[in-house]
């Protein structure tokens, strides 16, 4: 085969490496429009849009008759602080996960009733909320203690950093 047979192996076989190796980068890179969930329970990764400034906070999902089943929406403060929503003019059920500044789960509420004027306390000191379709918390089995993953979260806080 000659070095010209070895240097078709060596590059058959450098190929095979970076595209096993791609993958695997890929999916462990931080994006903005994707955010990981990780706790005891396994990972899960949705594709969400950021919601972080007041009048994107303010409309959220409303008046959206579907949401894909791997996306969601993150909501993001400046800081920590006492949370509260409400489920008007949102026409699909949702799971909302409160995090705080370290992107840890502190409160989930389960199934928020569309259209319901009802608040929702998410908790005193949170600064994440991942809107989710509802029912899938359960479903993956999302619980508190759980730890989120995105750019927006500070990396010197962050729990699970990028």
């Amino acid at each position: 085969m000659g070095n010209r047979g070895k240097a078709f192996r060596l590059s058959v076989a450098a190929f095979w490496l970076v595209s096993l190796a791609a993958p695997a980068a890929a999916e462990t890179a931080c994006r903005d429009d994707q955010i990981s969930l990780r706790g005891d329970w396994g990972e899960a990764r949705f594709t969400v849009e950021v919601a972080d400034e007041p009048d994107e906070r303010a409309q959220g999902l409303m008046h959206r008759e579907s949401m894909a089943r791997s996306a969601g929406m993150l909501f993001v403060y400046d800081s920590a602080r006492p949370v509260r929503f409400w489920m008007k003019n949102t026409l699909i059920p949702l799971d909302m996960i409160f995090a705080d500044e370290t992107g840890t789960v502190r409160n989930i509420h389960r199934m928020a009733e569309p259209e319901s004027e009802e608040m929702i306390f998410g908790g005193n000191e949170i600064q994440y909320i991942l809107e989710i379709n509802g029912g899938m918390a359960d479903a993956l089995k999302i619980g508190e203690g759980s730890e989120l993953r995105h750019p927006a979260i500070t990396a010197g806080a962050a729990a699970w950093p990028c």
